[in-house]
């Protein structure tokens, strides 16, 4: 792992994370160890939390 790896990952553990998802990631990777996680890992939550992010209307299927 190289330093922007690890910086990247102090910064995570420093600041609470505000997004639910970003939450439930550092919850669920308590969870499951390193070997269990596939080559996308990562970028699944990068995409989950960056949905999140986008501005716009999220209804529920109550609202819908």
């Amino acid at each position: 792992m190289n330093d922007r790896g690890l910086r990247t990952i102090l910064e995570r553990l420093q600041t609470p994370p505000e997004n639910p998802v970003s939450r439930a990631r550092k919850l669920v990777e308590l969870q499951v160890p390193l070997a269990r996680r596939g080559p996308g890992w990562d970028r699944h939550w990068r995409e989950l939390e960056a949905y999140l992010e986008t501005p716009g209307c999220w209804a529920t299927e109550s609202e819908a």
